[in-house]
């Protein structure tokens, strides 16, 4: 009876998925919604009377009902890189003309950007095991019990392989206004636009509510696409769509700029009458050593680039100009909006940031003003329109003194922005406190800028130490609204995690003037310690790589600062961690202190793989070839930049070489079980 069952069990599953495959991917359903309701609770009643035969894959999970105490987190094998934005035709033709000009004759594709967020999900055996956010592109959240509820997205794969795939999670238009209007009878909160309804569905712990909130994917990247001998990003999202993914069908291999025009114009016509929300075009080059050769920055591919529709713009009214202290000193004025829905989402406030820039606007309280969202995202006044003046309108004037302590602004030699250099004024402390939780700082998850702003303000934090000391007002927490047992137990346990961040975190959390969380990374692979580096001068620090005597004085400045020293005697005996716990830079002669550039195809590393190797042994890797350069490394099809190091006389080393020295560090081996595992 149990082998009749499981047998069952295994045709259902196949009936149900190549179902939703039908209905969700390929929009031809064959089955009635009768069929399938009839097939899906057959399958559900033999997993209750069987529960041996019940798979985590199994259709029936689709509807949800795992729960989550809280996120845990995963690191991406392979970091998730965002993209450069170009906002203009000019800009477009400026991306072409210049990988055009590096010696390359490239076809492109063009993929609609879609309006949702980022994920990727990871399949072993051709069954999804687990699907994540992308998170800071490192380090991303685990969101597997809730992709699995996306019907679009295949719980099993028409091929038993292992594959990582990246897409969009997004929110279709009906699917929002169906829900928004569910909630209006409910007197519930409407969503206010597909993104928001998105992000939030599928970051709730219960994965019954993401179940019910009808969620969508394309799959638009295949990170490691050389794995499975594909040489196109094209070739690669053939392979993705013939695997069951879900890929646009508006996807377009193109020739030239013309065609990538073109298809911009399209879309952007189609724009509104497409099912769900796009906020541009992406463009990538196609051929992938071409990717390679034409290489990265230190934070986006070169290749490829997201053209933003021109935002719209709409009028409302400018009521006031207030100002707000940064975690610096810095006053920024702020425009106070009659609320107006920009891009779907209501608009309240818009920085104007600094006196200049009001003054060069013309604006004046009262004026009726145009506003947008600069690349679809933050809200920013375009103008005033004069020609809707009424004359009762209020001239703008920079206020002298700081607006929460009254201390006299200043403002710096060749500045644009004013100081509150009072470094007790408690809105500074807000700002600094905001930073200090921040997610590339101690990223105390619950800890927003909201969070933060309340708490001081009820006097729970009004320092970075009282943070640490937060379980003292446990009692108090309870009785605000929003806060149950499990809440305040997360946010305490995060607090209490922070603890143990490596010494960069800290040292960015800190929020020392100009060291950002790079830099911050910097110090602390080189001092080891926080006492290591408070011991140094400020002569040591300045003659100290990528630091420079502006950052020199910034943090011998901090250090020696009372206050400050203070704040770090506290941290010790709050047992917060001091010390770098992060990768130890190894030692070898052809690799240490000498500046890299990979160009080609390497046939036993992929190239993030290399660099991360040179540099786990203190060398550093470089996009471009310059005089700076020490070593060319050179794989097939590797273009122009193996040509311009014979030109200025660079070492080259080919692949035989660099073969040679990664095996005699034992990182070969080591690699490649790493990706087969």
């Amino acid at each position: 009876m149990l082998e009749e069952k499981r047998k069952r069990v295994i045709e259902l599953t196949k009936i149900l998925n190549d179902a939703n495959y039908e209905y969700y991917v390929l929009a031809n359903p064959t089955l009635t919604d009768q069929e399938f309701d009839k097939y899906m609770r057959e399958l559900e009643e033999i997993e209750k009377e069987y529960p041996e035969l019940a798979d985590n894959n199994s259709p029936t999970k689709r509807v949800g009902g795992e729960v989550i105490d809280k996120f845990q987190k995963i690191k991406h094998k392979i970091p998730m890189l965002s993209l450069p934005d170009v906002f203009n035709e000019d800009e477009i033709r400026e991306f072409d003309e210049r990988i055009r000009k590096a010696g390359f004759s490239p076809e492109y594709v063009c993929e609609l950007k879609i309006d949702g967020l980022s994920g990727s999900f990871h399949y072993e055996n051709g069954k999804l095991i687990t699907g994540a956010t992308r998170g800071d592109g490192v380090i991303g959240e685990d969101i597997t019990h809730n992709v699995k509820t996306i019907r679009s997205l295949p719980l099993t794969l028409k091929k038993p392989i292992d594959i990582e795939v990246r897409g969009e999670i997004f929110m279709p238009r009906e699917t929002l206004a169906k829900l928004n209007q569910e909630r209006g009878e409910l007197n519930l909160p409407l969503f206010q636009n597909c993104r928001n309804a998105a992000a939030g569905s599928i970051r709730q712990l219960d994965s019954k509510i993401a179940a019910g909130r009808g969620l969508d994917t394309w799959i638009y990247h295949l990170p490691n696409p050389l794995d499975y001998g594909i040489t196109k990003h094209w070739d690669a999202l053939e392979f993705m769509k013939k695997l069951g993914l879900k890929v646009n069908p508006a996807n377009r291999l193109v020739k030239n700029i013309e065609e990538i025009l073109a298809f911009i114009h399209e879309y952007g016509e189609k724009r509104s009458s497409l099912p769900y929300d796009i906020d541009g075009v992406v463009i990538k080059v196609n051929d992938l050593a071409m990717q390679e050769a034409i290489g990265y920055t230190s934070k986006y591919p070169k290749w490829a680039v997201a053209y933003k529709f021109p935002a719209e713009e709409v009028l409302t009214k400018l009521v006031d100009i207030i100002f707000t202290v940064g975690r610096t000193g810095r006053i920024t004025p702020n425009a106070v909006l009659e609320p107006v829905i920009v891009m779907g989402s209501t608009v309240k406030r818009a920085t104007l940031h600094n006196e200049d820039y009001v003054i060069e606007k013309g604006l004046k309280i009262g004026d009726t003003v145009s506003i947008r969202k600069a690349g679809d995202v933050i809200p920013e006044v375009v103008e005033a329109k004069l020609e809707r003046r009424t004359g009762n309108e209020k001239d703008f004037v920079m206020i002298k003194n700081c607006p929460i302590c009254n201390y006299p602004l200043q403002k710096k030699p060749g500045q644009v922005d004013h100081y509150c250099l009072n470094p007790k004024c408690p809105a500074r402390h807000i700002e600094s406190l905001i930073h200090f939780c921040s997610r590339k700082a101690m990223n105390i998850d619950g800890l927003g800028e909201r969070i933060v702003e309340d708490f001081f303000n009820l006097g729970f934090i009004k320092s970075i130490t009282d943070i640490y000391h937060l379980e003292t007002h446990k009692k108090d927490l309870q009785e605000l609204e929003g806060y149950g047992k499990k809440s305040i137990e997360n946010l305490l346990e995060a607090i209490l995690n922070s603890k143990q961040n490596s010494l960069e975190k800290l040292l960015f959390g800190l929020g020392i003037e100009g060291i950002g969380d790079k830099t911050a990374l910097v110090l602390a692979k080189r001092y080891k310690t926080l006492d290591n580096l408070m011991a140094q001068s400020e002569e040591d620090l300045k003659n100290l790589k990528d630091i420079g005597p502006v950052l020199a004085h910034n943090i011998y400045t901090y250090f020696q600062n009372v206050d400050n020293q203070e704040l770090i005697n506290n941290l010790k005996e709050l047992n917060l961690n001091m010390t770098y716990l992060g990768e130890e830079e190894k030692y070898h002669e052809l690799i240490s202190g000498k500046r890299f550039v990979v160009t080609g195809t390497i046939s036993f590393m992929g190239r993030d793989e290399i660099e991360h190797v040179l540099e786990s042994y203190g060398g550093k890797a470089s996009s471009s070839v310059s005089s700076k350069t020490d070593v060319v490394i050179v794989g097939d099809s590797p273009g122009s930049k193996a040509d311009k190091a014979k030109e200025l006389n660079i070492p080259i080393w080919d692949e035989g070489k660099l073969y040679s020295i990664f095996d005699e560090l034992n990182v070969i081996e080591h690699n490649e079980k790493t990706e087969s595992d």
